[in-house]
């Protein structure tokens, strides 16, 4: 059995195609499908159901697939035991959130370039259970995610909480009332949120829902700044992290409104697999730096 032929077959799993396999590799879609063969032979069993797209592994192929990511595991760990004390290099992958993108990911990409040289770093953005899953499936060495402080994690996600935020509703500064408000009040002025699959929003949504209201979407965009640029320009109400709010280059044309009936809280977490070797001190490091950066 050979460790190029376990290497493929998790990579088919994890991507679900050869193609995507094969250029996640750097090979040809011919040399992926001969290591499969190649396994299966080994091993005198079908591990794919090939009549199913995208690519499903067939039952036993799933048990194969957590053992061969397990040897993987492994190693990942022997090569960085015997690297010893070398500076980490290769490829680290990360995960941000879409909320966080605009405020992380220009200084934290730049700090981590700055202190390992040898690293070449990649980044993804995604809602938080979406980058839970890539950290169990082993495509991503780190992650930070949004979450409530009474969140647990699947078994192989290590988790650190960082610090909790506050979640505040934002008008255009001389749109907002000066008193507290309930949040029907307020609601006729309608929203620029994420799309679905957002945490805030849902939190938002299941609150208007037990008061009998429905959510009013004006717009829907990613990317935390354009919603501030937006709602200061009158176009609806927004729901931001309060530090996202007082790094915005608009918060001078906006305002919080103080809600009597809706303060939500939300925790920012640091994930990661259980053994990271070389590249455990860059995400912890990275971790370090998205919190001061927030709490800055």
């Amino acid at each position: 059995m050979k460790t190029d032929d376990i290497e493929a077959f998790v990579a088919v799993i994890r991507s679900g195609s050869l193609n995507a396999a094969a250029l996640s590799l750097g090979l040809t879609q011919p040399a992926i499908t001969r290591r499969l063969q190649s396994l299966e032979q080994d091993l005198g069993v079908d591990l794919l159901d090939r009549h199913t797209k995208p690519l499903k592994p067939t039952r036993l192929g799933q048990e194969v697939y957590g053992h061969c990511r397990a040897i993987l595991r492994e190693m990942d760990a022997l090569r960085e035991r015997v690297a010893g004390d070398a500076p980490p290099s290769g490829l680290l992958r990360l995960g941000v959130p879409q909320t966080l993108g605009d405020a992380l990911l220009l200084e934290a990409v730049k700090d981590i370039r700055t202190r390992y040289p040898e690293l070449r770093t990649q980044v993804a953005t995604g809602w938080g259970s979406v980058l839970v899953n890539r950290i169990e499936q082993g495509e991503l060495d780190g992650a930070l995610v949004l979450f409530p402080a009474n969140k647990v994690f699947p078994d192989g996600v290590e988790a650190r909480p960082l610090g909790a935020m506050s979640l505040q509703v934002v008008g255009a500064h001389d749109q907002v009332p000066g008193r507290a408000q309930r949040l029907a009040d307020i609601q006729g002025q309608g929203w620029v949120l994420n799309p679905d699959g957002c945490g805030f929003r849902s939190s938002l949504q299941r609150t208007l829902a037990e008061q009998g209201q429905a959510l009013r979407i004006n717009l829907e965009t990613y990317g935390t700044e354009l919603q501030l640029g937006l709602v200061a320009d009158g176009q609806g109400l927004g729901l931001v992290p309060a530090p996202l709010l007082a790094r915005s280059a608009h918060r001078d044309r906006l305002a919080a409104i103080p809600l009597k009936d809706f303060k939500p809280e939300i925790q920012l977490w640091l994930i990661h697999p259980p053994f990271l070797g070389a590249l455990q001190e860059v995400v912890e490091g990275f971790g370090r730096g998205a919190q001061g950066l927030l709490e800055g």
